[in-house]
């Protein structure tokens, strides 16, 4: 049971990798890495319990404290990032007629 449950999340794992390399957005590359880190704490935590070593569930949450504050960080760069690409281009657009 153990081992179906390892497997179904590296299956998820590999799925999002996929996702974020063929993503068609940004925001779909983000949240396919975002997924990922939430995959990898769930197999931290499954392999903590499977080798009862039960520190290992405290790695698996600093781990998705890690995870959330850097997509938030990221999504935080893109959406000024965007922001100036923007205006830049609507000032561009209204200098050329």
């Amino acid at each position: 049971m153990l081992i179906a449950a390892t497997l179904a999340i590296f299956i998820a794992m590999i799925l999002a990798i996929v996702r974020g390399i063929v993503g068609p957005t940004l925001y779909d590359r983000i949240l396919a890495v975002n997924m990922f880190g939430t995959k990898t704490v769930l197999l931290i935590s499954l392999l903590g319990f499977v080798m009862g070593r039960p520190e290992f569930l405290d790695i698996a949450i600093v781990y998705a404290l890690i995870n959330f504050i850097s997509v938030i960080g990221i999504l935080r760069y893109s959406d000024t990032n965007e922001l100036k690409h923007l205006s830049h281009d609507k000032k561009s657009l209204e200098k050329e007629p």
